[in-house]
């Protein structure tokens, strides 16, 4: 048997025929550019996602970069963030012109430590930049109430997490500014690469509008700032009003897939995913930690269990942030997670028979290690 972290052909096959339609469409039409599918695209995801507002653009770090310049950051500024997650965060603060400060994780929930952040404000520090990391949401309740506290704006990296809910909201009510990316395989994935600026403010939304756009006013060719070339095309944006409708369903077979492997790996030395109370998790990655993570690997391999390791050196240890100043040691429980961490498929597209096979698979490598 072999099973992959995705697979996008049985995605793809499931979905044929309203895609190829709707692909046909837009050809048809010869609007590829900012069109009637990114209009009802940005008004669908918005609503869905709790927010009045959404702007698409090019990708998932186009969304964070504009979005940190549509609240005002840049050159000087800090902005607190993790350095356990996919670079394009840091990436997108260093872009603005602003410096990455990072907090460690949460062991357990491996998002950002509310306590850690409050030790990292300075009088430089203008925005906070949590990561939903995995589908499940950072401590928003908290985290907000510090950004209240010391009037810092709040950006959320929603990328993982479209359909997620915490303390009984979705992800667009919980930040100045939520983010999306729509990379192919996120959990609703364009055919190519897109992003989404989520949002309740008006004129944060407009001016994302502009900035997208090469900083110019609607309609003109007036420039207010120096802005990006960074739109969602019309095609991708078709594509993913067709698979939008099914979203939330792939979402809970996500979580049924997961609940499967919870229940088989409950008595093992593993530390599993935290269920948020009052909230759903879109389990992006179904992510364990144990301390024999390579061995486990290694194993899963041979029996043709794809894996992957989300994410084998924190932000502050890649040589491209080295210029951040921080060393070994600095942030412990992102280190610690880098060594442990294992990310096994949970996909919508898994059969019954196949998830079963991984959890089986799962836990008869924990105890065969477990004896040695």
């Amino acid at each position: 048997m072999s099973i992959e972290m995705v697979n996008l052909k049985a995605q793809y096959a499931a979905v044929k025929d309203e895609i190829d339609a709707a692909v046909q469409e837009v050809v048809d039409g010869c609007v590829f550019i900012l069109g009637e599918s990114v209009t009802r695209l940005e008004r669908r995801i918005a609503e869905v996602s709790g927010a009045a507002y959404g702007v698409s653009v090019a990708s998932g770090t186009d969304a964070i970069l504009i979005g940190l310049r549509a609240m005002g950051i840049g050159a000087g500024d800090e902005v607190i963030t993790t350095p356990f997650t996919m670079v394009a965060t840091t990436e997108a603060i260093a872009l603005t012109g602003a410096r990455a400060v990072y907090a460690d994780i949460d062991p357990v929930t491996l998002n950002i430590d509310p306590a850690d952040i409050e030790q990292r404000i300075t009088p430089r520090t203008k925005a906070i930049v949590p990561v939903h990391l995995f589908g499940s949401c950072a401590d928003m309740t908290t985290i907000r109430q510090i950004a209240r506290t010391h009037n810092l704006g709040l950006l959320a990296d929603a990328a993982q997490a479209i359909g997620a809910v915490a303390g009984g909201q979705p992800i667009g009510a919980m930040a100045d500014v939520s983010t999306l990316s729509f990379y192919p395989t996120k959990n609703l994935g364009a055919y190519g690469d897109g992003g989404m600026i989520l949002t309740n403010d008006e004129s944060l939304a407009a001016k994302a509008k502009s900035l997208r756009y090469h900083g110019m006013k609607p309609g003109s060719y007036y420039h207010d700032d120096i802005g990006y070339c960074s739109r969602l095309d019309e095609l991708q944006a078709a594509i993913l009003l067709v698979k939008l409708k099914y979203l939330e369903s792939w979402n809970e077979k996500r979580r049924q897939n997961a609940a499967v492997y919870l229940s088989s790996l409950a008595d093992m030395p593993v530390s599993l995913p935290a269920l948020p109370e009052n909230g759903k998790h879109t389990f992006h990655q179904f992510t364990l930690r144990y301390n024999r993570r390579d061995e486990m690997q290694a194993m899963l391999r041979e029996k043709g269990i794809g894996s992957a390791i989300y994410y084998p050196l924190p932000l502050h240890m890649q040589p491209a942030y080295r210029c951040l100043g921080y060393s070994e040691g600095d942030f412990p429980n992102a280190e610690a997670a880098s060594r442990e961490v294992l990310s096994v498929p949970v996909h919508a597209d898994l059969t019954d028979e196949q998830v079963q096979f991984v959890g089986a698979t799962i836990r008869s490598a924990i105890m065969e290690l477990e004896r040695r």
